[in-house]
């Protein structure tokens, strides 16, 4: 399936805002479904995370992992549109453990 990026303030609002919330540990992901092919994902996080070199770091490595979760999974029919919020955990987790919460929580919202 192939993911691009969500970039509107617009569009992460309405996300957040409607999307169905999914918590994990290493991070909170909001899911709403779309008519399009394609999933959008935006990944954020807070100052809680660390600096700016932590959470440039912590957003990479979710980023990758939805990525190669998005990349394994088989075609689908109808698009999402992802806001992650990464946690302060997701920066001293193993990149298994990240890729692991990554397809559980996918695999709760799309299905």
């Amino acid at each position: 399936m192939h993911a691009a990026r969500l970039r509107r303030g617009e569009d992460i609002a309405r996300v957040r805002a409607e999307g169905v919330a999914r918590n994990d540990k290493l991070f909170s992901l909001r899911a709403l479904p779309t008519d399009r092919m394609t999933v959008r994902v935006a990944v954020t996080a807070s100052r809680a995370v660390g600096g700016a070199v932590q959470r440039n770091r912590a957003r990479r490595r979710v980023r990758e992992a939805v990525r190669l979760a998005l990349a394994s999974r088989p075609e689908q029919r109808a698009g999402a549109d992802l806001v992650v919020i990464v946690r302060p955990a997701a920066l001293d987790a193993v990149a298994a453990d990240v890729r692991g919460a990554v397809e559980r929580q996918l695999a709760t919202v799309l299905g």
